[in-house]
């Protein structure tokens, strides 16, 4: 993983070189985006937030209907982490791990009127902060009674915080801190955390949690069709 951070902090630099955002031009309409960072997850054996912190990292498109408007499709990938514990609830020396992979789709909503500097529009700003929600499914090993791993499917739903920064023509930067609440509480794949018996039923306050804090670079494409002839916005 070290190496994958150093590569992408040698491509942010290069692109931060590349060039500033262009005075004017037309907005884009599509974006792709690649990030990493860290992730933890809140459950059974892990009470709080940012406790075992492993790799995280993930890509995702974004359409943007208007200014303040965006959906993303989002593909991301996180290990997760804790200590093994008994029946009787005891702490043990042990440590277990655990693979998620997941699909969402988010609305997000800029706080300010985020885009190419204009201008005709004083009010668009080439960064903002935003916030999203949406809904997901990931994918994991889960425990049977017998010990052995099967493949899981569990819905999600996917909110947070993030910050976005046009610094060029077609490049930006997203730092994003996403929140996974799981329709489910056995994504530790340990039997003596899961709830084997579903006893927590549809209960939130039951099920597990994972978070993921990622910064990564987007590339901007399609732009949008003027609105005149003459118009340069």
């Amino acid at each position: 993983m070290r190496k994958t951070y150093a590569i992408l902090v040698c491509v942010l630099c290069v692109v931060l070189g590349a060039g500033q955002v262009s005075a004017q031009g037309q907005p884009y309409l599509c974006e792709i985006g690649l990030q990493g960072g860290c992730g933890y997850y809140v459950g059974d054996a892990a009470p709080h937030i940012f406790m075992n912190v492993r790799e995280a990292y993930g890509a995702h498109f974004r359409y943007k209907f208007t200014k303040r408007w965006a959906v993303q499709a989002k593909f991301s990938g996180q290990r997760i982490a804790g200590n093994q514990f008994t029946m009787r609830g005891e702490k043990l020396d042990s440590r277990w791990s655990n693979r998620l992979y997941n699909v969402d789709l988010a609305g997000e909503f800029n706080f300010f009127r985020f885009g190419e500097a204009n201008k005709y529009d004083k009010r668009i700003k080439p960064y903002t902060p935003y916030i999203f929600l949406g809904i997901g499914v990931g994918m994991y090993n889960d425990m049977t009674a017998d010990g052995s791993r099967k493949l899981t499917a569990a819905g999600y739903i996917p909110l947070g915080i993030g910050f976005k920064w046009k610094f060029a023509d077609f490049v930006g930067l997203n730092i994003a801190w996403q929140h996974n609440i799981y329709f489910s509480d056995d994504i530790e794949a340990q039997n003596t955390l899961n709830d084997k018996h579903h006893l927590n039923g549809w209960n939130w306050m039951n099920c597990d949690l994972t978070g993921m804090l990622t910064a990564g670079i987007v590339f901007e494409f399609a732009k949008a069709p003027k609105p005149c002839r003459i118009c340069n916005w």
